[in-house]
């Protein structure tokens, strides 16, 4: 059975693994499911059509799963899907769909969200990201692998930000930010490439410099868009790495930061 403290609220319905933890003061609601090693701290708050994977950890205060902060919703039956491994500190919020767009809000395995981070609904969080404290996120933002939100960054919502990607601290995200790219400021600008967290994960020097030459071409080429997508695309083919690159900036969205 799982554990449950004495003054927690664990309405009947909800789907607890075995060796869950919920700590004191906690609620978790009835259509809630919980995974296999997952512990909720005191006085967090888990609501609505909302799964946690195995090994989550969901510190105090947390909200997760409640109704978006959206005029249109309806009271729909929309959703939050959270995969496994994630942390999930103090304040964080995390926000259901809305019948409108996806219907889900959804967060992938091993992601980081620091105090005071925000995931409005709709969102599309992928793996191994790190929210700082205070990133905040708009309804309809994708987020890719192990991009980097730093601490009181906001992105505007329908942007896209690629894997691999680096938001600044105190940055405001008005448009889609490639893969591997850094940007700062109000509205952010591109500032480089992500250079020192594809160290961190191991990436060949040779690649670090294939990432440096292909942000050149896409911001110092003086290239217009679709031609410096017609290079990265022929880099691609001789260096496989930047094929994502390629794919983001094809697809249709808010525009790239210039």
């Amino acid at each position: 059975m799982a554990t449950i403290h004495p003054t927690a609220l664990v309405e009947p319905g909800a789907q607890l693994a075995d060796d869950v933890e919920i700590g004191p003061y906690s609620i978790v609601g009835a259509a809630v499911r919980i995974g296999a090693g997952s512990r909720v701290g005191p006085h967090a708050v888990i609501l609505g059509r909302t799964t946690l994977g195995a090994r989550n950890r969901v510190f105090q205060f947390a909200s997760v799963g409640d109704i978006p902060q959206d005029r249109k919703y309806g009271g729909e039956a929309t959703t939050t899907t959270i995969g496994d491994d994630n942390v999930i500190r103090e304040y964080v919020s995390i926000h259901a769909g809305t019948a409108q767009d996806r219907g889900d809000t959804t967060i992938g395995n091993g992601n980081l969200f620091l105090a005071y981070a925000h995931v409005a609904h709709d969102c599309v969080v992928g793996n191994a990201t790190t929210f700082s404290n205070n990133a905040q996120i708009a309804g309809h933002v994708t987020i890719g692998d192990y991009a980097v939100l730093g601490a009181y960054a906001g992105v505007h919502q329908f942007c896209r930000i690629g894997a691999h990607a680096m938001i600044a601290a105190g940055a405001i995200v008005l448009q889609d930010v490639p893969p591997f790219v850094t940007v700062s400021g109000y509205p952010a600008k591109p500032a480089g490439t992500n250079n020192e967290g594809l160290r961190r994960r191991g990436f060949a020097p040779a690649d670090i410099a294939a990432v440096r030459r292909a942000y050149r071409t896409l911001y110092r080429s003086g290239l217009a868009l679709d031609e410096a997508r017609g290079e990265l695309a022929r880099a691609a083919a001789d260096v496989p790495l930047l094929a994502p690159l390629v794919d983001f900036i094809a697809q249709p969205g808010r525009g790239i930061v210039r």
